[in-house]
């Protein structure tokens, strides 16, 4: 999968980790020897699967306005607080601050108009042996920092061992690289501890290249930095922006770097157009909106269906000053659920993790306060090819066979489907079969209470969030799971508490998601992979340690070719699902923007950058004369 850092809002953990087992056993070979076993071809681009659209002479994407005019600024909104700008910790410790991804450059640079595509950035051409047993990149002569100072192969090894040293979640993920080096005058290699693995080359041009020399320097106050821990130094970069200023937890302006070194590179024509991005933080979703409405903010994404319907009905919109617009997701999958953490001895019994789905009723739910605009999520690829339907057939099939013995016997069986609500004769069966698993687990009820009689406990639950637009579905869930006989408590807590929890795996059931890219590869690992279970930061929030699973998440990122990847992505996404790891819920293949009518863009936009804001937009000033003045 492409975790591309160069998105100008903060993502999530972007990590992968490690696998159970090495699944290859070649013999180690050094960076020059494996030169000379393989025929080395220099590209300038690399993609997953497939051939390059763009030829090593092209002169910009065709999603991008080569004569886009530079200049004005666009102000963004943010949720909750920040106080770190270093990204090696994200994730990790700290509270990440919105932009920070742009401050450095990576080696490759994605097209938003290819699946699993990128092109050179930093460097210049990338190599790699057929059996991708190891990864060459060639820098440019002309990169820089923004001191003036050329970024070096130094530079690159440098980022790698930081963000393996100091980020449990990178290391994991760039743990197969066993060996870097310095094999040219601006070439470095990586090799890897086993061939197969056709993602590495990719995953490695993703890297942040950070200044070395910066990092091991001081500070204006002479102490020594320290670059695993966080910092609220604006930290040397050499990407397009920079910290221009900023107020530690609610607000964060970045600039841009007039003398960037790669402001004529083909990757960067026509993107990065504004003169200044600025990021508003605020305490909730909901005097974010209000901000929009007074123009404090420019563009909005918006992720509640109530709000879509019914909070943008304010005269801006109807005098065309405020444009509402919807873009096509075509680029990803996702679950969106009620995650259980199996960690917990109560949620180790995938009978009583069934029932909870059978107390959610989705369509009644979208009815009365989605305004039904939304479809219920049947797959953790929801939304691509990549999701299981029917009954496993042909390679898949051939797939699950290796892992029969592991894995729920309806995987081979049983057509996975969500249970169907939104009548009262369907909820009442849904409750009769979700009680028929919960005494078929052993429960009982007394006192109209669900009791463990094993402990003589009540079944109490505790539903964690940091988001008040939340809770107005955990209250509507509340009451189906009480007719089980099941406590519910919800509790709200700020985004700092939160992210402390989650990494101490202190919750019960949480509403987590996971965004899937159209090519699934090392990722998997952190999502579902038994080592990310135990790994703090990890986004493994259900605790899988599962060994079918991880068989399957070593054939996803093994796999030969497309239709093995869609094949092996199908099996896992079966076996995921007949384990009832979670409760899903819903989601829209669009991405819902409103925005003060300042700005414009290329059309049409690429195919999987969806709406591409700020990215590949700029500020059209005829059109911000007429919405007229920002307070």
């Amino acid at each position: 999968m492409r975790l591309t850092r160069r998105s100008v809002v903060r993502t999530g953990v972007l990590a992968a980790l490690s696998p159970i087992l090495d699944r290859f056993g070649a013999p180690f070979l050094g960076a020059s020897a494996h030169a000379q076993e393989h025929a080395l071809e220099w590209k300038h681009g690399l993609s997953l699967f497939g051939e390059l659209k763009y030829p090593a002479d092209f002169k910009h994407f065709d999603y991008v306005n080569p004569s886009a005019p530079k200049g004005g600024s666009v102000r963004l909104m943010a949720v909750g607080t920040f106080d770190n700008f270093n990204e090696v910790v994200s994730g990790l410790k700290g509270s990440i601050a919105a932009g920070a991804g742009m401050l450095s450059d990576t080696l490759l640079a994605p097209s938003l108009d290819e699946v699993s595509t990128d092109y050179g950035l930093i460097a210049e051409a990338v190599t790699h042996p057929s059996d991708f047993g190891s990864a060459t990149f060639r820098l440019r002569a002309n990169a820089r920092h923004h001191d003036g100072k050329p970024v070096t192969v130094e530079d690159v090894i440098f980022s790698m061992e930081a963000f393996k040293k100091h980020s449990p979640m990178m290391a994991a993920y760039y743990r197969h690289v066993t060996k870097m080096e310095q094999t040219g005058e601006r070439e470095v290699s990586f090799i890897f501890d086993a061939p197969g693995n056709r993602e590495m080359p990719l995953i490695l041009g993703q890297l942040n290249v950070l200044p070395k020399h910066w990092w091991e320097g001081t500070d204006a106050a002479g102490r020594k930095r320290d670059i695993g821990a966080t910092t609220l130094e604006p930290p040397l970069g050499n990407g397009a922006y920079r910290v221009k200023e900023f107020v530690a937890g609610r607000t964060v302006v970045y600039e841009r770097v007039k003398d960037y070194w790669g402001k004529d590179l083909n990757v960067n024509i026509g993107r990065d157009n504004f003169d200044e991005l600025r990021f508003e933080y605020f305490r909730d979703t909901t005097v974010a909106i209000e901000a929009f409405k007074a123009d404090h903010i420019d563009w909005r994404t918006e992720n509640v269906a109530k709000n879509w319907a019914t909070a943008y009905d304010f005269p801006a919109v109807k005098d065309k000053r405020v444009v509402l617009e919807e873009f096509p997701q075509r680029n990803r999958g996702i679950m969106q659920a009620f995650a259980f953490n199996t960690r917990r001895d109560k949620f180790k019994d995938p009978r009583l993790r069934r029932a909870f789905n059978f107390a959610y009723d989705f369509e009644e739910m979208n009815k009365q306060i989605f305004f039904g605009q939304y479809t219920r999520i049947n797959s953790y690829f929801d939304g691509t090819e990549l999701a299981s339907s029917g009954l496993p057939q042909g390679q898949e099939l051939e797939i699950l066979e290796k892992v029969r013995d592991k894995v729920p016997p309806e995987v081979f069986t049983t057509a996975y489907t969500n249970p169907v609500g939104g009548s009262p004769e369907n909820v009442r069966a849904n409750l009769r079969e979700g009680m028929r698993l919960l005494k078929e687990a052993g429960y009982e009820i007394r006192n109209q209470k669900l009791v463990d009689p094993k402990s003589g406990e009540l079944v109490s639950v505790e539903i964690l969030t940091e988001d008040p637009s939340i809770e107005r579905i955990i209250l509507f869930y509340k009451p189906s799971l009480e007719r089980l006989g099941i406590t519910v408590n919800v509790r709200t807590v700020d985004d700092p508490q939160y992210e402390n929890r989650l990494r101490n795996w202190d919750f019960d059931i949480i509403v987590a998601s996971w965004p899937e890219s159209l090519s699934p590869g090392n990722e998997q690992r952190d999502y579902w992979g038994t080592p990310a279970a135990d790994t703090p930061g990890s986004r493994n929030y259900v605790g899988i340690k599962n060994p079918a699973v991880d068989a399957l998440i070593e054939r996803v990122i093994f796999a030969k070719d497309r239709a093995e990847l869609v094949a092996a992505t199908r099996a896992l996404d079966r076996v995921l699902l007949w384990n009832h790891y979670v409760v899903p819920q819903f989601t829209l293949d669009k991405s819902r923007t409103a925005r003060w009518d300042r700005f414009n863009r290329q059309d049409p936009l690429p195919k999987y950058g969806a709406s591409a804001f700020p990215t590949v937009w700029w500020w059209d000033a005829e059109k911000a004369a007429k919405t007229g003045t920002r307070p």
